[in-house]
């Protein structure tokens, strides 16, 4: 194969998110640093600002006029590099035709995605394509879901040293989330709601937690919708928003890792609100929230004032002091089939949507350009493709910590 130009590019440098990854790509690497890359956009001026925000010798640093709506613009691009790395959404409006490009080019791919019904989409449509080109497509490489999918594998990792044996189950607990929402992630979330509008169908589809599994396995997931009490995590738990794609992604990677953590593997997600008559008011109030969104969010003229006056507009976010008071606890409680427990914690040390989520993207590009050798193509998980390499760079680099608790 002809050798590339760069090791990765990143597409959409100029959106929000972008920015920050390009900042941490520029501080980590600079111009000769362990990786050769550019950025890409559709507006030079944009990116010459961007350019010029970093300093005077990021002025040298290669750039690549592309637009998302133009398959030849998408082919040069991929031309030119190992790997994309995508902050172009909501990926279901922008994004497919990357995908299809390289998909169809053999050019690794990764993204920030948390839209498990385009995910499904692209599988059905492009992955044997992939498997053919040998390209590695590998999306949910931010908050959504990488905490969660290496998480859970951190977790059956030690498991299977200590016990012999994955965990059956594992729970997922948000015990901290300081941040705010991106701009980007509503709206993903508002235009989902657009779809399940138009294609009432997608409504089943989003229930079923094998979405983007290969094939639907026989375990009934459990599934936190309203307040319930945990005696496991001892706390009151709300539904936790981002359990709807983590989830999906812990069970792809199950399957892709040969069902590593068992076909009766089951995994749930959702928010620690404390114990008590507090904790329980505060659960109540955060699930009736997220439901009164999401009704508001289906209906056109609640829609649309949402967009209008409530929610943050895509390109908008927190400023950079902002993102770094933002951090994040995650608790996973693992019990084996013989009733072994194990407890394990992932933190993240910024804002997950934005300045954690940058580095995590960051990351994940830099592991695909240069870790990931000899897997196949196709569309992988974090986890399952990047697995503790990815791991160790986190941790080195990015601000997360993966921790075995005593019980």
């Amino acid at each position: 194969m002809k050798k590339k130009e760069f090791d990765l590019i990143v597409f959409g440098a100029t959106s929000f998110v972008g920015q920050i990854l390009v900042q941490y790509l520029w501080k980590r690497h600079g111009l000769n640093g362990e990786i050769k890359w550019a950025i890409a956009g559709r507006d030079a001026d944009k990116l010459a600002v961007l350019k010029n925000r970093l300093g005077e010798q990021a002025r040298e640093l290669p750039t690549i006029l592309a637009n998302a709506s133009k398959e030849a613009d998408l082919q040069n691009l991929c031309s030119k590099t190992k790997v994309v790395v995508s902050t172009v959404g909501p990926y279901a409006l922008y994004g497919s035709g990357l995908v299809k490009v390289c998909a169809e080019t053999g050019t690794d791919y990764c993204d920030l995605t948390g839209e498990v019904q385009w995910i499904a989409r692209m599988i059905e449509a492009y992955e044997d394509t992939a498997k053919q080109s040998g390209a590695r497509i590998v999306h949910c490489c931010g908050f959504d879901s990488i905490p969660s999918d290496l998480g859970v594998l951190f977790l059956q990792k030690t498991a299977s040293v200590q016990y012999g044996e994955p965990c059956q189950q594992i729970r997922m607990r948000v015990r901290k989330l300081k941040g705010e929402f991106s701009g980007g992630t509503v709206a993903s979330m508002i235009n989902v709601t657009r779809e399940v509008a138009a294609d009432r169908s997608l409504a089943k589809k989003l229930a079923n937690p094998y979405l983007i599994s290969p094939a639907r396995l026989a375990a009934r997931q459990p599934n936190v919708s309203f307040a319930e009490f945990d005696p496991v995590a001892k706390s009151w738990l709300a539904p936790f928003v981002m359990a709807g794609i983590n989830t999906r992604v812990v069970h792809r990677s199950n399957a892709l890792q040969n069902y590593g953590y068992g076909k009766e593997f089951k995994y749930d997600e959702a928010m620690m609100t404390g114990n008590g008559f507090k904790g329980r008011m505060t659960a109540m109030g955060l699930a009736s929230g997220m439901a009164g969104f999401l009704i508001g969010a289906a209906l056109p003229p609640t829609r649309w004032a949402l967009e209008k006056f409530v929610v943050p507009k895509p390109g908008e976010g927190p400023s950079e002091t902002s993102q770094q008071r933002g951090s994040y606890d995650l608790r996973f409680y693992g019990t084996t089939s013989k009733g072994n427990t194990l407890t394990a914690k992932v933190t993240g040390d910024m804002d997950p949507g934005y300045g954690s989520t940058g580095k995590m993207l960051g990351e994940a590009a830099v592991c695909l350009a240069l870790d990931i050798q000899k897997h196949a193509g196709g569309f992988w998980t974090p986890a399952s493709l990047m697995g503790e390499q990815l791991i160790s760079r986190l941790q080195q680099h990015a601000g997360l910590a993966f921790e075995l608790l005593q019980d």
